[in-house]
């Protein structure tokens, strides 16, 4: 990419590889109990597996700069990886989805972010562990500065890194944040992360997430959105599983339904994010609010009939042409 053309995007958060283990349904069962949903495989023996995949340059923010890429737009991905053979395939698998590399951290003598994924029938567990890296934000040249910055999941180590996030988005005011919370940016809190949420375009969440964030009654959709706005989004999107999405710009609010599955889905990871980002891309290319959020589903269910959060994701001409398909119940209405 040349030096002197300004980029769309600049992905920020942390970067994996991912090596996804099949089970065997018979050899493992799921229940539940108060404490939540649990995996369950027989303990102390050795359990035959179905097979393995993996799949470099990963994560949410990661993923991210993939679906940017994929939809035409200029991207670059600031973020860390190990002086390792693992950080150097991650490298290079961004290269081959034409995403810009410079800002990519390699931290000498530390390993990169490796985690193992036990998939069970369409659903995962995901076995993870942050490494310890020395965040610092890079020196962004003035013709470098890109017109948006999609911030996700970080490891719990970058606390301070947010502040020089906020510093630096404060020093280039006319840069757009779509800030996507990962779980330890949820947990560490509001407060301490205020300046970011306050200076955010656009806040993803999944409505427990809303809830947990903001403190919200999960049966007020209105009010979690106003909480959303409060904390300063300009636009604020609350994703509900099955029952589709919901979004608020202050002036309107619109719920968008799933968009129908072709086939069950085969594997799930990824499909927060392929929403995220694609409505993302669609109001950087000019698409209203209605317009985004008719986009972003597509890519969610592309996204799980494959395995993996990007072998799914489309380009613009096969994005368009599943809209083109969209049975006529496919649009956002008032709520």
């Amino acid at each position: 990419m040349n030096d002197s053309t300004q980029f769309d995007v600049m992905a920020i958060g942390d970067i994996v590889t991912d090596d996804f283990i099949r089970l065997i349904n018979e050899d493992a069962h799921t229940y539940e109990n108060d404490h939540g949903k649990w995996l369950a495989m027989q303990f102390g023996t050795k359990l035959p597996f179905d097979h393995r995949e993996t799949l470099e340059a990963v994560g949410n923010a990661a993923n991210a700069a993939v679906a940017f890429s994929r939809l035409g737009l200029k991207t670059t991905f600031e973020t860390n990886v190990g002086g390792d053979k693992y950080g150097r395939d991650m490298i290079l698998a961004l290269g081959k989805e034409g995403i810009d590399h410079r800002f990519v951290h390699i931290n000498p003598g530390k390993i990169s972010n490796y985690h193992f994924v036990l998939w069970y029938k369409d659903e995962r567990t995901i076995l993870i562990k942050h490494e310890e890296y020395d965040y610092h934000w890079p020196l962004v040249k003035p013709n470098e500065v890109p017109k948006w910055v999609y911030f996700s999941s970080i490891s719990d180590h970058a606390i301070d890194y947010h502040d020089d996030v906020a510093d630096w988005l404060e020093a280039n005011p006319v840069v757009k944040l779509a800030f996507q919370p990962g779980t330890f940016q949820m947990q560490v809190g509001v407060e301490r992360l205020k300046r970011i949420y306050a200076r955010s375009e656009i806040i993803f969440l999944n409505r427990e997430e809303a809830v947990f964030v903001t403190g919200g009654n999960y049966d007020d959709l209105h009010g979690l959105l106003d909480n959303l706005h409060h904390l300063g989004a300009k636009i604020a999107v609350i994703t509900d599983g099955p029952d589709g999405a919901y979004a608020s710009d202050g002036s309107q609010r619109l719920k968008m339904p799933l968009y129908p599955d072709p086939a069950p889905p085969y594997e799930r990871t990824g499909a927060g994010d392929a929403f995220a980002s694609t409505f993302v891309a669609a109001l950087m290319k000019g698409n209203t609010l209605e317009g985004a959020l008719q986009w972003a589903p597509i890519n969610s269910m592309s996204v799980v009939q494959k395995v993996g959060a990007q072998n799914g994701l489309l380009n613009e001409e096969e994005l368009n042409e599943w809209l083109r398909k969209a049975p006529e119940w496919y649009k956002a209405t008032s709520f």
